[in-house]
């Protein structure tokens, strides 16, 4: 079995990624901004990813890498498995 490096590109599933997004009341704005303060919390690091990804991620399950994945399913509380695409 092969294992991911934070550099492998995955597809995420953007609609379940908006779902969790929306159920806790956040724009992507709002979401982006919790990415930065979040990570910074937990690693001293201020870590976010533009509006423009996570808009082409929600949209068209855009292609991440991993490492992005799982800063992503940090912000939504989640496990990064939760929220990838099912093949």
């Amino acid at each position: 079995m092969a294992s991911l490096d934070d550099d492998t590109e995955i597809v995420p599933d953007g609609l379940t990624i908006r779902r969790w997004r929306r159920r806790h009341g956040w724009s992507r704005r709002t979401f982006v901004a919790r990415l930065r303060a979040h990570s910074e919390e937990v690693t001293g690091l201020p870590e976010t990813i533009p509006r423009s990804l996570l808009q082409g991620v929600e949209d068209e399950n855009e292609r991440i890498p991993y490492g992005t994945l799982c800063l992503i399913a940090s912000g939504l509380d989640c496990n990064p498995v939760e929220i990838l695409l099912d093949p």
